[in-house]
């Protein structure tokens, strides 16, 4: 029998997409706590709190957000939140004190949660339904390119220009870039049951409940991600500062980056035979392991530098960059499991109630990273900062094992995935 083709127009403009919404969001990133201390003279507590609001206001719309994107035409929805995410940039140039540059970012949190949601889904509407979890893998390789190439780019341009707004002239050219490629896609419209079942381009009427809004079948599952947002939130802020004030290492953010998302791609790669099969919780368990080692070697290997046990190379071959790659590769493995596990136990009208559930999870747990690691950092350390991080990974790990694996297979909707 011949396979229904994965790689479909819509479903690689809908990457493409993808990856300019992440790329425009990636390129800040890394350099955002250092343009608040140098631009604003902002304190490490302050730039923690500025920067958490982007998550925050992407926390409160992500409910919303899914149950609007299970009710009301999905390309319009993706088009409207498309045009906000790209305006906001614009606001970044525009702000002139540290007050206005906090209310921009905060409410540019908005139109990304929603967006991100938005296009996730289209994406899987576009998918054929006999590949839909393998292509859910693959999807997350956009933003992982994103990732690779992003940060890099942006600290390459701080670098040879010291130009902040050029970076956000970036930004907003490519989430334009964007947008022109998600108008050119093309939903299906359903015109018999099958295609309503698969598709759900159209809903009939619901009634109103808590779980349109966050799905409660899958309650489990998101506390468990909120412990690797946690972790991933820490990191991927406080990089660049950590790497500059605690290893001396002034240009290794972005071959960080690039390094991390070499493995997110192997991961991705490697763990799509593994999607095909349906071993979702394999994926996710050995994943999950993995990045917690790369979180430990990336603060342990410093710390035993410090206490003249491990060379002070060592600690940067194998703590700061062999860190990025395992954690890079754990978190490929991981994410997509997760995803597909929560809209497994979601019905077929709640896919965007499931995607937006997920991406809720995530971001309370990068919130929290971003919050609470700027607060920890200004009381005691960055490295009190990161080894935090590690306590929280390591009990997200747990909680899998112990918990959250029979939780899912309880709930499974999908018999062919385990």
């Amino acid at each position: 029998m011949t396979q229904d083709k994965l790689w479909n127009r819509n479903y690689c403009k809908v990457m493409a997409a993808n990856f300019s919404l992440f790329f425009a969001f990636y390129v800040l990133t890394p350099l955002l706590p250092l343009y608040l201390s140098e631009h604003f003279g902002a304190t490490k507590d302050v730039i923690g709190l500025v920067l958490s609001g982007y998550t925050i206001t992407a926390l409160v719309v992500r409910p919303f957000s899914g149950y609007v994107v299970d009710t009301f035409p999905r390309k319009t929805v993706l088009m409207v939140c498309f045009s906000a995410f790209a305006i906001f940039f614009a606001g970044y140039l525009a702000a002139s004190s540290l007050l206005l540059f906090t209310i921009v970012r905060t409410l540019h949190g908005g139109p990304f949660g929603a967006l991100t949601v938005a296009n996730s889904t289209v994406a899987i509407d576009v998918l054929p339904s006999s590949r839909r979890t393998e292509g859910i893998g693959y999807y997350g390789l956009s933003n992982n390119l994103a990732m690779a190439i992003a940060p890099t780019v942006g600290i390459f341009i701080y670098k040879f220009t010291n130009s902040f707004e050029l970076i956000f002239w970036l930004a907003l050219a490519v989430a334009c870039a964007g947008w022109l490629t998600d108008a050119t896609v093309k939903t299906k419209q359903p015109t018999s049951n099958r295609q309503k079942d698969d598709c759900n381009a159209k809903n009939k009427p619901q009634t109103l409940s808590w779980d349109r809004f966050f799905l409660l079948r899958g309650w489990l599952l998101g506390l468990n991600m909120v412990a690797f947002g946690f972790s991933f939130g820490v990191l991927s802020n406080y990089l660049a500062i950590y790497g500059k004030e605690v290893m001396g290492i002034t240009g290794g953010t972005g071959t960080y980056f690039m390094l991390c998302s070499v493995g997110l791609i192997l991961s991705r790669l490697q763990g799509g035979k593994a999607l095909r099969q349906g071993r979702l919780t394999f994926n996710a368990g050995s994943g999950m392991v993995i990045s917690l080692v790369g979180y430990t070697l990336f603060i342990l290997m410093p710390t035993l530098n410090q206490l003249s046990l491990v060379s002070y190379q060592w600690s940067i071959i194998i703590g700061y960059y062999g860190s990025a790659l395992l954690i890079g590769l754990g978190n490929g493995h991981m994410w997509p499991a997760f995803q597909n596990m929560t809209i497994c136990v979601a019905s077929n009208n709640q896919r965007g109630t499931a995607n937006s559930t997920i991406l809720i999870s995530w971001d309370i747990g990068m919130g929290l990273g971003i919050l609470l690691g700027g607060v920890i950092s200004e009381l005691m350390s960055y490295s009190a900062a990161f080894w935090t991080v590690v306590l929280i990974n390591a009990s997200g790990v747990a909680l899998f094992f112990m918990a959250t694996k029979s939780f899912f297979l309880k709930r499974n909707l999908n018999a062919s995935v385990h």
